[in-house]
């Protein structure tokens, strides 16, 4: 299901500044992003640039980002955050998260037409400079029926009320990639 993000303080603030975090995210070299560890959920064409991973900042990475990391810091409970990219035709099946504890949402950086997210029953479409917020742990997929890229700013933030809950664990192949992230 999606989530009302008028619920949320920080969303408006955040969308606010989402032109400077565009251009900062349009400023990275393509090389840079990496293809999401979990493949069968997409075959090719899904690709992230990490920010923070599960409570930990990625300092390299916000360097290169710093009114992207100061828009982060604004964000309450923030666990999780990254560009994530989806290339023209990519399709990221049906599947369920398995972080509990957290809302997940999209900040729209880079929307071509034609680029759909379901949530449950319901779909919707990105929109540049919007935020859509989402329950993970909802069956969920993603489509990108352009010919350009999708760019949003990904990002994971404690559910109220379960702020001082504990850590969801992550699977194994993406503890290791993130472990691979927070050495470099």
């Amino acid at each position: 299901m999606f989530i009302d993000q008028s619920r949320f303080d920080f969303v408006a603030p955040l969308q606010a500044e989402w032109q400077a975090i565009r251009e900062e995210c349009l400023a990275l070299p393509h090389e840079v992003y990496e293809p999401w560890v979990q493949r069968e959920m997409y075959g090719e064409g899904w690709s992230v640039y990490g920010l923070h991973a599960f409570g930990e900042r990625i300092d390299a990475a916000l360097q290169e980002c710093p009114r992207t990391a100061a828009a982060l810091e604004r964000i309450p409970g923030l666990t999780t955050a990254g560009f994530s990219r989806l290339a023209g035709g990519a399709h990221i099946r049906p599947h369920v998260g398995w972080v509990h504890t957290v809302f997940r949402a999209h900040l729209g950086l880079v929307v071509p037409e034609r680029c759909e997210l379901r949530v449950g029953e319901q779909t919707r479409c990105w929109r540049e400079g919007e935020c859509l917020i989402f329950d993970d742990t909802m069956e969920h997929e993603a489509w990108n029926r352009s010919v350009q890229a999708r760019v949003v700013l990904l990002f994971d933030f404690r559910r109220p009320g379960l702020e001082s809950a504990q850590d969801d664990v992550a699977p194994r192949e993406v503890q290791r990639f993130l472990r691979g992230k927070l050495r470099s």
